[in-house]
């Protein structure tokens, strides 16, 4: 029988917060004929540059970019949407002749890419104000404590103050009736159309990656963060519940501007936020290692990364 052709490859490149993703990626796009697809669900928006690390233009023009300044800060961008975009894209790079590279830390969108979207039902607009109208009395973890009183497992899984999974829980159990994991179950899967090569950035000292950040968002200080969200304020219908502003460092961005606290408090609430989202990268790639055999793990902290991702790279192209 005739030998059917190998599927075109395409390189998973991921990592927390902080963890050298960029650079790895334009290293390898220096020895290699890739493009680069985001897998992040904040460089979309456009006009939120600092606050997002969004690669610079120089960087960008260094290399093909996707997934980046496609939306306003007005819109929402989904998983779903996300792997609709992804799978086009890499099948046009890989018909260039190219290798699609995905770089990012929206762990959820590799997961969704690679194992199928759940069966979860659509957002429903009146529930969803409800619960956010409840949580703007009582507060969030009220919502959480009603979240465990529905269903245990999934309110284990987050913490008190976690307000966008918070109310996506609480949506989505009030809606079925199930549990959370019961709908997480029922998944809708894509045909395989690439050999996907998953590597993952992990750092192997936390707090050398936790005191990078500090210095990220200082650095971000510097460059006019503050400056940037007061811009998007003024030329966008923003408030605290769209995605753009759940954003990491937009959030509390907006607490300040609004005066609901100082700067200095605005910076620590910064960054311990952004330290909470490293830790919830580092807990995804944990579970990627568990259930994926291919998945390669790279210290970020290694002073030759960029050496070590092109060496492991090159080795699983063949």
């Amino acid at each position: 029988m005739p030998q059917t052709s190998p599927l075109p490859p395409a390189i998973l490149l991921m990592g927390p917060t902080a963890s050298g993703k960029t650079a790895s990626a334009l290293a390898l796009a220096r020895s290699l004929p890739v493009e680069i697809i985001s897998v992040d669900s904040a460089l979309v928006y456009r006009d939120m540059d600092i606050g997002t690390a969004k690669p610079s233009r120089d960087e960008q023009a260094a290399c093909p970019h996707h997934l980046i300044d496609i939306l306003s800060p007005e819109e929402a961008y989904s998983a779903a949407r996300f792997c609709e975009d992804a799978r086009r894209l890499m099948g046009e790079i890989s018909a260039r002749g190219r290798v699609p590279l995905l770089v990012g830390g929206t762990m959820l969108y590799y997961k969704a890419l690679r194992e199928g979207l759940s069966d979860l039902p659509e957002a429903d607009p009146v529930l969803r104000r409800e619960i956010e109208d409840a949580a703007a009395r009582d507060g969030w973890p009220a919502q959480h404590a009603e979240l465990a009183r529905l269903d245990p497992d999934a309110a284990a899984r987050l913490e008190p103050n976690d307000a966008q999974r918070i109310q996506r829980a609480l949506e989505i159990v009030r809606l079925t009736d199930q549990p959370l994991a019961a709908s997480y179950a029922r998944r809708e899967s894509a045909a395989d159309t690439h050999r996907l090569i998953p590597l993952a950035l992990t750092p192997g000292d936390r707090a050398v990656l936790h005191a990078r950040i500090e210095r990220r968002f200082d650095a971000m200080l510097l460059a006019g963060f503050v400056d940037e969200v007061e811009r998007l304020r003024r030329h966008y219908q923003l408030d605290a519940s769209l995605p753009s502003m759940r954003c990491v460092g937009y959030r509390q961005a907006l607490e300040y501007l609004e005066g609901h606290c100082s700067l200095a408090t605005f910076r620590d609430k910064g960054i311990f936020a952004t330290r909470q989202l490293a830790k919830r990268q580092i807990t995804w790639q944990r579970n990627f290692r568990d259930n994926w055999g291919d998945l390669v793990e790279l210290d970020c902290l290694a002073p030759d990364l960029e050496t070590r991702v092109a060496g492991e790279v090159m080795a699983r192209l063949g």
